[in-house]
This record gives structure tokens, sequence and C-alpha cells, in this order.
């Protein structure tokens, strides 16, 4: 029987046919993480606005993907608490200020300790990377809107990589930073930009100290910072 399997080809045609799927799976897995991240990264930045609605076949249109991963990834950040479901489709959640202060607290006592974290793990080279994100934004004589958010990303995003502590990162990353998105950046005055500018400096100077306790104090101050922008803009 077996010599039969053999001459027959039974055998490899079963192994190509496994291994087609499994590189297909591999394939929709990549594309189903391509499209959560890009995404979500237009709700927290700002891009896809609250209550905006998210048609799974416009959106495998434009990002020139099947329905799959985008059902796949919207129902992903349906746990993330990102969108909700509607009678047809999903919409971008709404958050209320409550919502959102209550997640600025969290996010202070996390992203707080991570820079603790950070301080005393960080290498040099991460420091400076970390205060050459900073020099490029003072360097600049305007900033954009979209420019801030961005490189404020990168900013917080490269103090959480040096904590060097993976869950703490996931913690921080489900609550998210949406509410500093490009409507609210190009609604904030002059000397909210500069307090912003002031907090970042004083996050650097404390993590070029190695002083944890700094670090940590800076970095809840300026979040809860940016809190108090946002409820002077949204009028709360």
């Amino acid at each position: 029987m077996d010599q039969v399997m053999k001459n027959t080809g039974v055998l490899p045609d079963v192994d190509l046919r496994l291994s087609a799927l499994q590189k297909n799976e591999r394939r929709n897995q990549g594309a189903a993480l391509e499209v959560y991240e890009r995404l979500r990264r237009a709700i927290v930045e700002g891009e896809l606005r609250p209550n905006e609605p998210l048609i799974e076949a416009d959106l495998a249109k434009m990002l020139n993907v099947s329905r799959t991963p985008i059902r796949e990834s919207l129902q992903r950040l349906a746990a993330d608490q990102l969108v909700t479901p509607r009678k047809r489709g999903w919409a971008v959640r709404e958050y209320s200020v409550e919502e959102i202060r209550e997640r600025s607290e969290v996010r202070a006592a996390l992203e707080g300790y991570a820079a603790r974290l950070a301080a005393t793990r960080a290498t040099d080279d991460e420091i400076a990377a970390i205060a050459s994100i900073q020099d490029e934004r003072d360097g600049m004589t305007e900033l954009t809107p979209a420019y801030r958010v961005e490189s404020n990303r990168r900013f917080h995003d490269a103090i959480i990589a040096a904590a060097r502590n993976t869950r703490l990162a996931d913690d921080i990353f489900r609550v998210g930073q949406f509410y500093f998105n490009r409507h609210i950046a190009g609604l904030t005055t002059a000397e909210e930009q500069k307090l912003n500018q002031h907090d970042h400096r004083e996050i650097i100077a404390a993590l070029v100290a190695r002083d944890a306790r700094g670090a940590e104090d800076a970095m809840r101050t300026h979040i809860l910072n940016a809190f108090t922008v946002f409820q002077r803009i949204v009028g709360f």
C-alpha cells in the first residue's frame, strides 16, 4: 500500500496542498495584522473621526484587500473598544470626557512607570535617540498637527520600548492615546504647545540623569497636562 501511494504521488500531493494552505493562512494573518494596525492608527490619530461609519466593502477597496482581514481587524478593534457595531457595519466609537479622563489616569500611571523603568534600563544610545526626536521637533519653525501627533507617538513609543517590559507595553497600547489626535493637535494654543515641549524636555532630563522617580513624575505630569488641554478644547 505504501508503495502504491508513493507511485501514485498521493502523499506529495497532500503535502503540497497543505503547504499551500499554510502559506495562504500566513498571508491572511499578515494582511489582517497590517489592516488592523493601519485602521487603529487612523482612529488613534484622528484620521477616522468618532461616529464615522466603517463599511467592510469600502475599507476592503480602499486598502486593496479582501473583506476577511477587514472583518478580523474590525473585531479586534471592537475588543480594543475603538469601534462599535451598528445595524449596517461598524463605526468609530465616541468616548465621553469621563471615559477619557479615566483612561488618561490609567495611562499616566502605566506610562509613568514605564518612564521609571526606562531611566534605569535604557542604554545611552536609546536615551540619545529619545532626545533626538525632541531635538527634531525643537528645530522646526512650524509643527503641523499631523507631524506633532506622529512625532509625539515616536517619542512615547521609544520610552516604552526602553522600559523593556512587554506586558506593560501591551497594557499601555490598549489604553491608547486616542484623545491626542490631529483634530486636537490643530486646536492647541501656542502656550499649550510650549508646555508640551517643556514636558518632553523634563522627561528627557530625568532619563539622562538616570532619575527614575523624576522620570515617572515628569511623565505623569505630562500626560495629565495633555488631558487638561483636551478638556479645554472640548469645553468641559
